[in-house]
């Protein structure tokens, strides 16, 4: 395998398999996105060397341009994934005028693809209302040894939460399509009812400032965290809150499951095909704040019934392995290859 990505501190990173790192820009009103700059000739040169089987676009932008020309040019099988909602993120950042001509290009680049790989169901029925074709789910996993209740640090949640009983934590993006106005509404109302939570916030982003500036005086912003302090910080909070309506997944939601923690989030996207309300979390009305609040409250002061919820979000994560994910998806690459040795042949007759 090859991976060409962006350039974004790749060198603080150790893999397996081969990458090929592309400048890139920072995106002037997301600074968190990496805009990257590939040069065809260098690149094909290199995919020349590589000899690839198949190309399987993850971006529709720069790099998934030349991974498409690459593909059409050398007659190599090509399949792409859809794996963020950029459209639905148009109306955050006043850009909404844009979502015809985004679909229109989404249509374009998507329908020259043998598949198209959509994370959950609700991505999957989206895309085919659009007019995009050739739709497969490929959905995600988690590792659940590194995310474990085993994790779990008394000493981290004391410094986080100090003598606070109850600890509630967001990881992501601090961006404004996370609809994370609405998580700080529900605290302020959870604030009125509880005097012994605290909110702790996972993650960096553009709205950084603004919910900082605007957040009750009982949420902790850490930053960005990975590896054993992420873990540690999933493990030792009790309910995981997640407002977003923008997911066509929602990873975050399967690694707060493995960390033994309950789950509130609305009952929308690909958040769907994971939260199963009364089981493994609460599904609360999307961009309501007092349904939200009402779901943590209910988990704050009910012990046992948030133990419970706990328990089973760590047995339905155990059942998400990553390797059952990977060989579907590595079985449905051979039924390309073969599909469009067929076609190719058919061609050639």
């Amino acid at each position: 395998m090859l991976v060409i990505a962006p350039d974004d501190n790749l060198e603080n990173y150790s893999f397996s398999y081969q990458v090929y790192p592309v400048f890139g820009i920072n995106f002037p009103i997301y600074p968190e996105l990496k805009i990257p700059l590939p040069g065809y000739g260098e690149m094909s040169k290199m995919l020349d060397d590589f000899e690839p089987d198949l190309i399987h676009l993850v971006t529709p932008f720069a790099i998934g341009l030349c991974g498409l020309k690459y593909a059409k040019d050398n007659d190599i099988p090509l399949v792409a994934s859809y794996h963020t909602n950029l459209s639905q993120y148009l109306k955050y950042y006043k850009f909404k005028i844009l979502d015809s001509l985004l679909w229109k290009y989404f249509n374009w680049i998507h329908n020259q693809c043998e598949v198209n790989y959509c994370p959950s169901t609700a991505t999957l029925q989206l895309l085919r209302r659009k007019g995009i074709k050739n739709l497969e789910i490929w959905d995600r996993g988690v590792d659940c040894a590194e995310f474990s209740p085993e994790y779990r640090n008394e000493e981290l949640r004391k410094e986080l939460i100090g003598s606070k009983e109850v600890m509630l934590l967001y990881v992501g993006r601090l961006a404004y399509e996370k609809d994370l106005d609405v998580l700080m509404n529900a605290m302020k109302r959870i604030n009125n009812n509880l005097g012994n939570v605290c909110l702790v916030m996972t993650g960096d982003g553009p709205a950084r400032d603004d919910l900082e500036d605007n957040a009750p005086g009982n949420v902790i912003f850490t930053g960005y965290k990975k590896g054993k302090e992420l873990s540690e910080i999933y493990a030792s909070a009790d309910i995981f809150v997640f407002p977003s309506t923008t997911e066509t997944f929602g990873n975050v939601i399967l690694e707060a499951m493995a960390s033994g923690l309950p789950v509130v989030a609305p009952m929308v996207g690909g958040v769907k095909d994971n939260l199963v309300h009364g089981y493994n979390g609460i599904a609360c009305k999307p961009r309501n704040a007092n349904d939200m609040a009402g779901a943590v409250i209910r988990l704050a002061r009910d012990v046992s019934y948030r133990r419970k919820l706990a328990s089973q979000a760590r047995e339905y994560a155990l059942k998400k392995s990553w390797d059952e994910v990977f060989d579907r998806l590595f079985n449905s690459y051979q039924q390309v290859l073969e599909k469009f040795k067929y076609k190719t042949n058919e061609e050639v007759s």
